[in-house]
């Protein structure tokens, strides 16, 4: 694996896993549709599920291929990228909670911090 792994969350997509994964492209691809992650939450994590379904399919596919295109570069091999129009013929209604769940623990995950802080000398 090409990333770390605590930064990714997974999906069953048919019968195949695909890790997921928010990277720097990702973050700017979703800014420039949707404005930024917050606006990106409040679109796909609706209770409108007509109008989310098309944006749901997006996101799954652009955080699906961040981790291909990853292997794809360190490889130099040439995966295919996952489609929507193909997802949406393994995909059913009922597997969308699951994503839902999976995509929130990657956006997480993926714009959490580390920090960490230098033990200093100090007299108390």
């Amino acid at each position: 694996m090409y990333w770390e792994p605590e930064r990714s969350a997974t999906i069953k997509i048919g019968k195949d896993e695909y890790p997921i994964l928010l990277t720097l492209r990702a973050t700017k691809e979703i800014a420039k549709k949707y404005g930024g992650l917050n606006e990106l939450a409040e679109i796909v994590f609706s209770d409108q599920w007509e109008e989310a379904i098309d944006d749901m399919l997006w996101l799954i596919t652009l955080l699906a291929n961040q981790c291909i295109a990853i292997k794809n570069l360190y490889e130099k091999s040439h995966d295919p990228m996952l489609k929507p129009e193909e997802l949406e013929q393994l995909i059913s209604p009922f597997d969308i909670p699951a994503y839902s769940l999976a995509i929130m623990q990657c956006l997480q995950a993926g714009s959490k911090r580390h920090v960490e802080s230098e033990e200093t000398d100090s007299k108390n």
